[in-house]
């Protein structure tokens, strides 16, 4: 099958140009100048299928670097499959995950990675890669790490929260990276203090203060930028470069700015809701409505300025990277598990169908500009996680991954209007968008266009991983 996306604006990370993009199979062929010919001949009549993309963006397909489909916590499991989220992913313009494999305290990574394998084979509508969740760091794990990058999976995840799940002392941590410095892994860090957490949170419900908002009065900032600070010395003492996930707090975001201005290999994500939710107007609602938007680390407050200066840090590169931190719950019978106490209502949004289009409305609003959204969402991930040139770019020889993006259409976000992910509620109801994905191919197949979806389970393939390619 040969297509030819013609009339468009290509976008990159670094600058728009009129061209035409020809596909051959499952890869990009060629980019060319507008109207171009084949040995003389139209190329549009040399094709078996041409997408017109007259006064739209063509962008290299979103890559979301950070989901969990079917992850055990809380009592629970994320109600996303690796079917359903792939597909809402697919949807809203994202043609490849990098999803979380799980070990515990007490189980193999290797039989971690392998249990993730099967939840994936065979049922994703896109491509997909794993980093590895280190829950347990002892002696037989630091040494199944050696076989991570093996087995493309070169970045895995530590924790410095969720004490008896997955919690790693400072001691685990730093043999943990001094393994990564040598086998060169990226280490990814969720960082909150998370024993001082658990003595704030039992403190609030003695306290009788037991609904969602609490939540995000338990997870402090202090106690992020603490933990942030405490990963960054760790990795400059073992010389390990650090990924600190969902960034949410801006005295966080200062602690990896003077990391990064002292020349170290520091970076750092955030996510859609730090963007544009806050602790008042969402986890502050009435009764118990709050418990859909409760996430770790949680929503800060809009009166101390936290979303616009995540805004601000995407600018000047202080931040790196919007992932999603997908890990949806439904209300009737999972979030609900938390009615009367807000320490077990389980911790996740679902985010994974609409961020490209949050995103994107912050090119409206004037946030970022059209490169740097291509950058966030789609060429830094692929740099960081070591994906690039196949992924993350619209070049010859790079995997086939496009949207046609439509500045002038629109998407209204809800269940019942552009909403696909298996989930009862929408963290982004009623949001308006200005602009819409019209057309998704996925190693050259179109999987959503105008007439709907056209996916299947099965199409994405496991996309192993080489070493980052964003360091300094």
């Amino acid at each position: 099958m040969t297509t030819l996306i013609t009339g468009g604006t290509l976008v990159s990370a670094t600058g728009r140009t009129a061209a035409d993009v020809l596909i051959d199979g499952e890869t990009i062929a060629a980019v060319l100048t507008p109207g171009s010919t084949l040995l003389g001949h139209d190329l549009a009549a040399s094709v078996d299928q041409v997408i017109d993309a007259t006064g739209k963006y063509v962008i290299p397909g979103g890559i979301d670097a950070h989901t969990h489909m079917e992850l055990p916590f809380g009592g629970t499991n994320a109600s996303d499959t690796f079917e359903t989220g792939t597909r809402a992913a697919a949807w809203g313009g994202t043609t490849t995950i990098i999803d979380f494999a799980v070990q515990r305290t007490g189980e193999r990574v290797m039989d971690g990675l392998g249990a993730w394998h099967d939840k994936a084979a065979g049922n994703c509508a896109i491509d997909y890669g794993f980093h590895q969740i280190v829950g347990g760091v002892d002696e037989d794990s630091l040494k199944a790490m050696e076989g991570l990058v093996a087995e493309g999976v070169s970045s895995y995840k530590l924790f410095m929260a969720y004490p008896g799940v997955f919690y790693s002392d400072d001691a685990q941590i730093l043999r943990a990276m001094q393994k990564a410095a040598d086998l060169g892994l990226l280490t990814m860090m969720h960082a909150e203090n998370g024993p001082a957490i658990d003595v704030l949170a039992a403190q609030l419900v003695a306290q009788g203060k037991t609904d969602p908002y609490y939540h995000g009065i338990a997870r402090a900032w202090q106690l992020e930028e603490e933990a942030t600070h405490r990963a960054i010395m760790l990795a400059d003492v073992t010389n390990a470069p650090l990924y600190v996930v969902h960034v949410s707090a801006k005295q966080a975001v200062a602690q990896l700015a003077w990391a990064r201005d002292n020349g170290k290999n520091v970076f750092g994500e955030t996510c859609p809701q730090y963007l544009y939710l806050s602790l008042e107007e969402q986890l502050g609602a009435p009764g118990f409505e709050g418990a859909k938007w409760v996430c770790s680390t949680p929503l800060r407050s809009r009166a101390e300025g936290h979303q616009e200066h995540m805004w601000q840090a995407l600018r000047t590169n202080d931040l790196q990277m919007v992932s999603t931190d997908h890990c949806p719950f439904c209300m009737k019978g999972q979030k609900d598990l938390g009615v009367g106490d807000f320490r077990a209502i389980p911790n996740g949004i679902g985010s994974i169908e609409h961020r490209m289009d949050l995103m994107y409305q912050g090119v409206v609003t004037g946030q970022i500009t059209l490169e740097r959204w291509v950058e966030l969402t789609s060429t830094t991930p692929a740099r960081m996680f070591g994906l690039y040139g196949k992924k993350g770019v619209i070049a010859p020889g790079a995997d086939a991954d496009v949207v046609v993006y439509d500045p002038a259409g629109h998407t209204s976000i809800g269940v019942g209007k552009t909403h696909h992910m298996n989930m009862d509620h929408s963290a982004w109801e009623g949001y308006e968008i200005d602009g819409h994905v019209d057309v998704v191919l996925s190693r050259g197949s179109v999987v959503v266009d105008e007439t709907g979806y056209h996916g299947r389970a099965g199409h994405g393939k496991y996309v192993p991983r080489g070493l980052s390619q964003y360091l300094l």
